[in-house]
């Protein structure tokens, strides 16, 4: 006579939920050599870039002498040389969320992670829900090294800030905040083209490309827009002084978070609506 188990003659049956599929995308997220690789390019770039940049700043030389930005340029402050390579680590950190999501589609993992997940929809606010997080705590922390090192060398210097000065310290988390949203505009940008050469070309050509070609527009057409591309919107959430005919950090975070959440839509209509 054969026994037949309880547990063997109806296996327990597991709901698929938001919790278990943000669980699965952390695991998933962690076991890829890519994201460890990716976040700490993006996290020493921001703080050697910044370290450099305060450590060779000169106010002896003129403005005009070297790239706009640059650590020569007279009208520094200790932020803006602290969070020079920001520029940089946003294309790391955007690169790392398109490779998070395009790149299960380039290896075909899509398929049976959408078989696991037949409403789809949860995996796309599961990847955005890993990837910004750990992009803007460990940026913020990059920010928060780069700045204090660069106090080393700017010591005695007429641009020098501490953290309790006004606005810093509101910079500083800003800086952590845009690229923790380009973290997941990568992400949304690799399920919107499902390519990843394809989502990183957009990704360089909108965060670096675009504003220099919109200067070949008329000047009034050029001013009334030119505030509100991604990357120059971006940049006013971190800036520690407003520029003239620049947004306010509210505002710049308010215009970046409403094209990233433009992306995400994109991105969720053709998940939806098309098979892998």
């Amino acid at each position: 006579m054969t026994v037949t188990s309880p547990v063997a003659a109806h296996p327990p049956k597991y709901k698929v939920t938001g919790p278990r599929v943000l669980r699965s995308e952390w695991a998933k997220f962690w076991s890829l050599r890519s994201s460890w690789i990716t976040l700490g390019v993006a996290v020493v770039l921001l703080i050697a870039l910044g370290a450099i940049a305060s450590a060779t700043y000169s106010p002896d030389v003129a403005a005009d002498s070297g790239p706009p930005g640059g650590p020569g340029s007279g009208a520094q402050d200790a932020v803006s040389l602290a969070l020079l390579g920001v520029t940089f680590a946003s294309l790391a950190v955007g690169v790392l969320g398109v490779l998070l999501s395009a790149g299960e589609y380039t290896t075909g993992m899509i398929r049976s992670t959408l078989t696991a997940v037949p409403r789809r929809l949860p995996v796309l606010w599961s990847k955005a829900a890993v990837i910004g997080p750990v992009a803007l705590v460990l940026t913020t922390i990059g920010a928060l090294a780069a700045f204090q090192l660069g106090t080393l060398g700017l010591d005695g210097e007429r641009i020098a800030l501490s953290l309790g000065d006004d606005g810093v310290l509101r910079s500083l988390a800003g800086a952590g905040l845009y690229l923790g949203l380009v973290a997941v505009a990568g992400v949304a940008l690799g399920v919107l083209l499902r390519s990843s050469a394809g989502a990183i070309a957009v990704l360089v050509g909108v965060l670096l490309i675009l504003p220099g070609l919109a200067s070949l527009l008329p000047d009034s057409l050029y001013d009334t827009i030119n505030p509100y591309f991604p990357s120059n919107a971006g940049s006013a959430v971190y800036a520690l002084h407003e520029s003239s005919g620049a947004l306010s950090p509210g505002a710049g975070l308010a215009v970046f978070a409403g094209w990233v959440a433009l992306t995400l839509a994109g991105a969720a209509v053709r998940l939806r609506r098309t098979d892998a």
